[in-house]
């Protein structure tokens, strides 16, 4: 059973930095999206950054340059490094992976920033990020 826990949120102020980690276990997936999202009340679950088994790397144009997705070298944990931060990255982040049955590299390098990819199962708890003005 996979089970995915996210911890590193917290509250800091706008231009400050978190780092969220991600530890997964309960899989071994050899073709693979795993990726960071973040929710507000009232809105859609977003894609923030993602990996593939194949490393290759997508981020949301509203992150590019400010945030950094990582891996461990065991590839069951996952990072997000988030420098200048905004309010408006103000948001519940979730860890997800999701197993492909096809090579990733045939894949577009969109299909693992969208939630929509992922079923319930893939899915951590969740760490909140709050950014204050």
């Amino acid at each position: 059973q996979v089970h995915l826990a996210e911890s590193g949120g917290g509250s800091v102020q706008s231009g400050g930095s978190l780092r969220l980690s991600c530890l997964g276990s309960g899989y071994t997936y050899s073709s693979y999206c795993m990726g960071w999202f973040r929710q507000v009340p009232g809105k859609q679950r977003e894609g923030v950054a993602s990996i593939d088994s194949d490393g290759r790397i997508t981020y949301a144009d509203s992150v590019k340059g400010r945030f950094t997705i990582s891996q461990g070298n065991a590839k069951n944990t996952l990072y997000l490094q988030m420098n200048s931060l905004k309010p408006e990255d103000t948001a519940m982040y979730y860890c997800a992976v999701h197993p492909l049955w096809v090579e990733s590299a045939t894949l577009s390098a969109l299909h693992c920033l969208r939630a929509g990819n992922y079923d319930e199962d893939d899915w951590g708890k969740g760490t909140l990020v709050t950014v204050s003005s």
